[in-house]
């Protein structure tokens, strides 16, 4: 039988799918005591209320609250009128972060290592008609074995802390939507779709994943409903002539509907969006659909205030029609895997994604933003706790990652890990079959990078020569040569020159660059964390980007501010933004905006 993991959950005359979403009873479990006590099979005693999706950090007002780490528990209820023994029946978490197991009427369904990508359970032998009680054990603990790494520590008063090896939160809990959804015994589990173009013309090749031996028929059909092309069988290609491509901010999605016919008559159909285009690096140029194209846009996070890093529709469209009001064409989901329907709006709205699985803390530093920003990251894998496990862990995040999104016009490329030490053997030992891996699960073969920081120069990195395009982390003016702009153009200019000494003819993208910056702070002349300095800033490295044929895109660290853990490097958070947490522009976006708008 299939592995539901991959498709999103739609609803017909043949599926089910219900949204599970509101408020669900929570409670922590700091002594670990929840399933010696029957949590599972009973129920959570003494419980709060907890919305879902949502992070829980931001919803309470005491510390202790907001920065638990350790188990935590949920709890819902589902009621099925009757259970049908020719359906299954599944869940589907969007994500739970960052491990869990999945407890159905006290009987354990599924358990997950990962908080940024599907959690799937079969429930069908768990249900019963009427009542059903649904109880989720979590735990956000980090460690140097998964990603993202980190470590836990324990407090004097013996609460554990998480540390993370990365900049960001360590926001926690059921992050995305749960679904219930119900099938057909004889159902679709996957498909796959790749695309060749011939002049107008298109070549759809596929292939379906199904249970059972029914037959199956896919159609594409256009905008206004007429069928473009049909195809039987489980693998095929479909040909489309006079094609309607998906262009960058022009998007056109054809509807793809895949059944299963058994007798002349269907007995399940899935539905979905496709878009044809094709994705080359030819050179030192990236190519949509044979087109040259230069990246703009953000690498950004899923962060908004109080929710966190819970999905919210209307977090979602706002920070779409900035992306718009902006000029961009591109982001990055650093440093993890977003929300499914982020890659569905991408899709609709012509945007391209870089896809980044959560391999970020990959040195052994809690500042590593300032390690690695001046080029001092730390070792990692020579002396890894455990890299096999380690390994194992990244290996299946990044192939449910590309499960997931392999079928999204939206996403151009994999990234494999963000600001990893990349300079000894044992990274490049480990780093290897990673990039294999990813090539060969990919139906479309997009390009594969990784982003780099500063200790990986051109000299010393050994990973660089397996990424089809370069991504660059670089704060020269912020962490290199702070205040200093002509000084930090000067080193910059010095290490591009190195790289295209090397000769590599291959796009760089940068993936990284920015200031800290207050949206109150004016300051003539400028000065660090003023919006002049800011935008004094971009204006320096706009002249560094257009001295290099080789540079294709500039992505700003960050889109927005957004919640970090407490430091004094940090007020309140990462406020290189070019837009506040509020999602109001700073006026660096003003001249990134005009730049930008400009450009083809």
């Amino acid at each position: 039988m299939g592995i539901y993991t991959e498709l999103y959950p739609v609803s017909n005359e043949f599926r089910h799918a219900e949204s599970l979403d509101g408020l669900w009873r929570f409670r922590f479990d700091p002594e670990g005591e929840g399933e010696k006590r029957g949590w599972a099979d009973k129920g959570l005693p003494e419980a709060l209320s907890m919305p879902v999706p949502s992070s829980f950090a931001d919803l309470f007002t005491d510390a202790a609250k907001r920065d638990y780490c350790g188990d935590f528990w949920y709890e819902a209820e589902f009621y099925l009128k009757e259970v049908d023994e020719s359906r299954r029946r599944f869940l589907r978490f969007g994500s739970v972060t960052h491990t869990c197991r999945v407890f159905v009427n006290g009987k354990e369904c599924a358990s997950h290592v990962g908080g940024f990508l599907p959690v799937v359970a079969e429930i069908t032998g768990a249900v019963v008609p009427g009542r059903n009680v649904l109880v989720v054990k979590v735990n956000n603990e980090l460690s140097e074995t998964n990603i993202p790494c980190g470590t836990t520590v324990r407090r004097s008063d013996g609460t554990k802390r998480a540390m993370g090896y990365f900049d960001f939160f360590n926001y926690s809990g059921i992050q995305r939507s749960v679904y219930l959804m119900e099938l057909p015994r004889e159902a679709i589990y996957d498909y796959e779709l790749s695309y060749r173009l011939d002049g107008k013309d298109a070549y759809v090749d596929y292939a379906v994943m199904a249970d059972g031996d029914a037959d199956v028929k896919i159609t594409f059909k256009d905008a206004e409903g007429n069928v473009a092309a049909s195809a039987s069988g489980r693998s095929g290609t479909l040909f489309i002539p006079c094609a309607h491509l998906w262009k960058v901010r022009s998007a056109y999605l054809y509807d793809v509907v895949i059944e299963l016919v058994r007798e002349g008559k269907t007995v399940d159909r899935y539905q979905a969006k496709a878009g044809v285009r094709t994705v080359e690096i030819s050179g030192e140029n990236i190519l949509i659909n044979g087109e040259k194209t230069y990246l703009k846009g953000f690498s950004k996070h899923e962060d908004a205030d109080i929710v966190g890093r819970g999905f919210s529709y209307p977090v979602l469209k706002r920070d779409f029609e900035c992306l718009k009001w902006m000029g961009a064409n591109c982001f990055r989901t650093s440093h993890y895997p977003y929300s499914d329907e982020w890659y569905r709006m991408a899709d609709e709205e012509g945007f391209l994604v870089i896809d980044e699985v959560p391999a970020v803390g990959m040195m052994r530093s809690i500042a590593n933003f300032l390690a690695a920003g001046r080029g001092e990251a730390k070792g990692f894998f020579a002396d890894c706790p455990d890299t096999a496990l380690l390994s194992k862990n990244h290996a299946s995040a990044l192939s449910e990652m590309i499960a997931r999104d392999k079928n999204h016009p939206s996403v151009i490329a994999w990234s494999v890990f963000n600001e990893a030490e990349t300079t000894s053997e044992e990274a490049e030992r480990y780093f290897a079959p990673l990039f294999a891996r990813a090539r060969e699960l990919d139906p479309q073969k997009r390009p594969v990078t990784g982003v780099l920081e500063s200790s990986s120069s051109p000299k010393r990195c050994r990973v660089n020569k397996m990424m089809d395009f370069i991504c660059l982390n670089r704060y020269y003016g912020w962490y290199i040569c702070g205040g200093e702009l002509k000084e930090a153009e000067n080193l910059f200019r010095s290490e591009m020159d190195a790289w295209q000494a090397l000769d590599l003819k291959k796009p760089f993208v940068f993936t990284e660059f920015g200031t800290d910056t207050l949206d109150s702070l004016h300051k003539l002349p400028g000065v660090m964390w003023s919006q002049e300095y800011q935008q004094e800033y971009m204006l320096m490295h706009f002249d560094v980007f257009d001295s290099y044929p080789m540079i294709q895109g500039e992505l700003v660290w960050n889109f927005a501010d957004f919640q970090t853990g407490q430091g004094i490097m940090r007020v309140n958070g990462n406020k290189k933004g070019l837009f506040t947490r509020q999602r109001q522009p700073k006026a660096a976006a003003y001249t990134m905006r005009d730049r930008w708008l400009r450009q083809k």
